[in-house]
């Protein structure tokens, strides 16, 4: 099922989209500022979920900015959040504080 989705960036409106055919099904919206991607909030349409939907957009997203190599996320997004803990191998992206602390 996930074979299915296409995700692409929009940056004119901030935010990854992932389509079903010729539905966005779903997003994850971010803010940029130097140095950092900020994913706001993740959201999929009701009638896809259960396909895959989700996890495409965080694993583009993220490897997005992994490939780009300008950024570290800052998952302000729950899902991306939830998304990054349970696959390590993105936890490298996200931003440590001064302090050491990961953020959030």
């Amino acid at each position: 099922m996930a074979d299915d989705v296409v995700v692409t960036n929009n940056p004119d409106r901030n935010r990854y989209e992932a389509r079903l055919g010729d539905e966005v099904a779903g997003f994850a919206a971010y803010r940029l500022s130097s140095g950092l991607i900020a994913f706001t909030h993740t959201e999929v349409e009701d009638r896809f979920e259960g396909r895959g939907v989700g996890s495409a957009l965080a694993r583009f997203a993220l490897d997005d900015v992994r490939d780009t190599g300008e950024r570290e996320v800052l998952p302000l997004c729950p899902f991306i959040k939830a998304w990054i803990a349970r696959h390590p191998d993105y936890r490298s992206l996200v931003h440590v504080a001064p302090d050491g602390e990961v953020e959030p």
